[in-house]
């Protein structure tokens, strides 16, 4: 059920993307805001649907808001790419949008990527006027200098640090750079029924936790070719990583450990969290 309900959103939302984008004026810049907004495993916004679900609001009224957080996960992967950042060149298996176009093209790709998503958090569609303020809200705390880009800020930092990272800085370091990105995308639906949020926050967290523990097993164990990028720069650059820290079997077993807490955490729900389940279960399973 899992798989084809994945491959189902995975395809609405492209198709969301799509149309945003193609109301852009034609040109390089948007060739390359498209390019960059292609493919991805679209858990983010899986995560949104699936929360909005729970509190009976239809796909349709969600989409503009999983639409947004997968365009605000694109531009961070656009810019992340740059060589100022991680100077990556591959990217799901094609060049990266600075090697296809050239890095100012990139960086402004990037700009209005991350623009399109609060764009598409104002959609009337999402609902009273209330509901949307606090969903641009809670985007812009987990996107911000109090999230993804405080993560990756760490990051940097950590390339040129005395010593490797703890397990405690590693851990607040990927809490921000993956983590915020997917706790709002789980607590969205919360956030559009106006209802509590706390029990899809600790999913959300565990979840977090174990997708970049995931992440870090596959640059040891997992294949280029599956990944669409190149794996081992973490090790090759003698930055610190969940494994090098608790081992290949200890990382697994805190991975394991984290999905089962997710599992718990959507206890509330009952029946209707099962996809939700299944999803964390996915995050560890993997092979991209």
């Amino acid at each position: 059920m899992f798989p084809e309900r994945l491959a189902e959103v995975q395809r609405a939302v492209q198709s969301a993307l799509d149309a945003a984008v193609g109301q852009l004026p034609e040109g390089e810049l948007r060739a390359a805001i498209g390019y960059g907004a292609q493919g991805g495993k679209r858990l983010r916004a899986f995560l949104v649907l699936e929360s909005a679900a729970l509190f009976g609001l239809p796909a349709a009224q969600a989409m503009p808001a999983a639409a947004a957080v997968e365009a605000l996960h694109a531009y961070s992967l656009v810019h992340d790419d740059l060589p100022c950042m991680d100077d990556d060149d591959l990217r799901r298996g094609l060049p990266t949008v600075h090697v296809k176009w050239d890095q100012a093209t990139a960086v402004l790709a990037g700009d209005a990527l991350q623009t399109l998503a609060f764009e598409l958090c104002c959609d009337p569609a999402l609902g009273a006027p209330e509901r949307r303020v606090a969903l641009v809200a809670a985007l812009a705390r987990a996107s911000g200098a109090a999230g993804m880009v405080h993560g990756q800020a760490l990051d940097i930092a950590a390339e040129t640090a005395a010593a490797p990272l703890t397990l405690a800085e590693i851990t607040e370091l990927q809490a921000g750079k993956t983590g915020a990105l997917i706790s709002f995308a789980a607590e969205a639906g919360a956030i559009l029924a106006g209802a509590d949020r706390a029990p899809l926050a600790r999913y959300a967290a565990a979840l977090g936790l174990a997708f970049q523990i995931a992440d870090d097993i596959l640059d040891v164990e997992g294949s280029e070719e599956a990944a669409g990028k190149r794996l081992n720069k973490d090790a090759e650059a003698g930055k610190a990583t969940f494994v090098s820290l608790l081992g290949l079997e200890g990382a697994k077993a805190r991975a394991a450990a984290l999905v089962a807490e997710a599992e718990a955490a959507l206890a509330p729900y009952g029946a209707k969290a099962q996809t939700l389940i299944e999803a964390a279960r996915f995050v560890i399973a993997r092979d991209m």
